[in-house]
């Protein structure tokens, strides 16, 4: 079954030049979320404490050298923390939506974690991307950090997924992009 074309029109919200009004705002944000994502947590040791921080924002940079970006939030506690230090991308698995909760500031039990070479990571993660810190870029009420990759690994199983501010499942494709290669 075809779906019929959304006939209503999509609403449309005023520019206010000089300023964004909480209702642009409001729409932006939900415009946004639209755009499914994976879920991930940056885990790193900070100054006096190890930290965790639930992201959906995670993406390749460059294969050569391997370089991922993450793009964390300026009013997170740990956003000052995480600057030139080595940090752990965690990909989660589907199955893994309390260890997001808990890092998003609905802590749960204590999750279990592995010891990395480079930063610490989260056990039995979909994948993990270590990194040694690269850059950290202006990002409006953002910081950009790219971490150059120095371990990762991965196992099978679904993704957890996040659109429309739910979480989903993603499935594992039956034959993975390295079978291709």
């Amino acid at each position: 079954m075809i779906a019929k074309p959304r006939t209503e029109p999509v609403p449309v919200v005023p520019v206010v030049p000089g300023r964004t009004s909480a209702q642009r705002a409001h729409h932006y944000r939900g415009s946004l979320g639209r755009f499914a994502t994976g879920v991930a947590i940056v885990t790193f040791d900070g100054v006096t404490k190890r930290h965790g921080i639930t992201v959906n924002s995670f993406t390749s940079v460059s294969m050569d050298p391997p370089l991922v970006l993450v793009s964390i939030a300026r009013t997170t506690k740990a956003h000052d923390e995480l600057a030139n230090r080595p940090f752990t991308v965690n990909i989660l698995g589907a199955e893994q939506r309390q260890l997001a909760t808990h890092f998003a500031g609905r802590p749960g039990p204590e999750p279990r974690w592995v010891e990395g070479e480079t930063a610490p990571r989260l056990w039995n993660v979909l994948a993990f991307f270590e990194c040694k810190p690269w850059a950290a870029y202006d990002g409006g009420d953002h910081t950009l950090y790219i971490g150059e990759v120095v371990d990762f690994n991965y196992r099978s199983g679904d993704a957890l997924g996040y659109a429309n501010s739910s979480f989903t499942t993603i499935p594992e494709s039956q034959l993975g992009m390295e079978d291709l290669l």
